[in-house]
């Protein structure tokens, strides 16, 4: 009876400090890791290299596989993005998504991340393409999970201002550049057409292949001059995101948070009969990836980007209503897992494996700084005048137009994490590759003629 008091007695105080304090500790996180998790991924981590592998029973070699890969890109893209965070003032400009891209690709550089976990990431970001994956999923879950009023009228109105906000830009752009002294055919061709021209593998490879077939020129040359462009746009496209994204804040009334229009609510689609399951969740993100293998196929068959294939296909199925309300509220959970435990490790990825710092830094001339700021900041000027004057959310329009200026889809996610607006992307990416598409197109032709 003594003894039962005793431990009865006792056990408040027990309880504070365990568990309770220990649970207080286990939900400091670093992202989404749990502090004492986050501290012994470093541990391991530290303890694979130093061991050359030998730990995780690959002597000589770091491994690639998905349970290693994850422990890397977790601990590196959390830590970039906390540190953003925290930035005074930058933190409000989209300082997170920043140091979560090119923090990685400066500390490669620099030799500041041990050779084996370049390695190791650059194998995984090949193998198991993980951006592919997660634009897929933040695609399809954005396109299923919107109220359908919302999506085709945001379809159909941001032409307006993204078409509006890309002729003027260019036009500006190199206007500027020559009155700068750079020449109106080296402006355009060389510094607003890659920066327009929708990434590097559907914008800068073609273009450099077009313009040495066309020039005469070594396409390796040519790739090396234009590269460093699309870096800066997007680079200049993130840092405005994260300007808008806090103007928005200080003006409510110019921003739909996620949406161009007020026709409906793009983050609540039709209610379900019950609440959301496991299964449901899983079936949606199966879709996702069914989706997206459509448009590989696609793509071999008709030379037609993948991502635009699934785009469309998705684009298409809400707008007719063949997607059960179940599948919708499923869609809305797998983009929001996406975009909440995966974008810092895929931005951190990027910057490991393909934004090689020496390139972006290449780009940092004070003529070519002050041309693609200058077209940046025309781009989003008009696309915010012009969506106004539609009747859209200028703030979400012009963020969804600086996305003709980005990186391929590794830059629509940067952006969009940039401005808080991951909702956004299947616009995004119309603007991006469609845009860059007609952008490519467009200059192909010029420089034929005036060849």
């Amino acid at each position: 009876m003594s003894l039962q008091s005793e431990t009865m007695d006792s056990s408040p105080a027990t309880r504070r400090l365990w568990p309770e304090m220990w649970w207080r500790v286990l939900d400091i996180r670093i992202g989404i890791v749990p502090l004492p998790i986050y501290i012994l991924l470093v541990a391991i981590i530290a303890a694979i290299v130093l061991s050359g592998g030998t730990l995780a029973g690959h002597a000589g070699k770091m491994p690639s596989d998905i349970l290693v890969s994850v422990a890397i890109l977790a601990v590196g893209g959390f830590t970039c993005g906390e540190l953003g965070k925290r930035l005074p003032v930058l933190r409000n400009i989209g300082a997170a998504a920043i140091l979560a891209t090119f923090l990685p690709s400066f500390l490669v550089y620099a030799h500041l991340i041990p050779q084996p976990l370049i390695a190791s990431t650059k194998e995984f970001y090949k193998t198991s393409n993980i951006l592919y994956l997660y634009i897929a999923c933040i695609i399809v879950g954005s396109v299923l999970g919107m109220e359908r009023r919302a999506l085709i009228h945001g379809a159909m109105k941001i032409f307006g201002p993204l078409v509006s906000g890309v002729i003027v830009a260019a036009a500006f752009g190199t206007l500027f550049g020559t009155a700068l002294g750079l020449g109106m055919y080296h402006t355009f061709f060389y510094i607003i057409v890659p920066m327009m021209g929708g990434g590097i593998g559907e914008g800068v490879i073609p273009i450099s292949i077009g313009y040495a077939l066309l020039t005469g020129g070594d396409q390796g040359s040519i790739l090396a001059e234009i590269m460093p462009m699309v870096m800066m746009g997007s680079f200049t496209c993130i840092m405005m995101a994260g300007v808008l994204n806090w103007y928005g804040n200080r003006k409510p009334q110019l921003t739909g948070n996620g949406r161009l229009t007020d026709e409906g609510d793009i983050t609540a689609a039709k209610a379900s009969s019950g609440t959301i399951d496991a299964t449901t969740v899983a079936a949606a993100g199966v879709t996702a990836v069914a989706f997206y293998l459509v448009g590989v196929l696609a793509q071999h068959a008709f030379a037609f980007p993948a991502p635009l294939v699934m785009l469309f296909l998705a684009f298409g199925l809400k707008a007719i209503n063949a997607i059960s309300p179940k599948l919708e509220e499923g869609g809305r959970v797998v983009q929001k897992f996406f975009a909440t435990a995966v974008t810092y490790p895929v931005l951190f990825s990027v910057g490991v494996s393909i934004t090689p710092w020496e390139k972006l830094v290449g780009a940092f001339t004070l003529l070519n700084i002050v041309v693609i700021v200058a077209t940046v900041l025309v781009l989003i000027s008009t696309s915010f005048l012009v969506a106004k004057w539609m009747r859209m959310y200028p703030i979400d329009a012009a963020v969804v137009c600086s996305c003709s200026a980005a990186q391929g889809g590794t830059g629509d996610v940067a952006i969009l994490t940039s401005a808080n607006r991951l909702t956004l992307l299947p616009f995004c990416s119309i603007a991006t590759r469609l845009g860059g598409a007609c952008m490519v197109t467009f200059a192909l032709m010029l420089m034929r003629f005036l060849g």
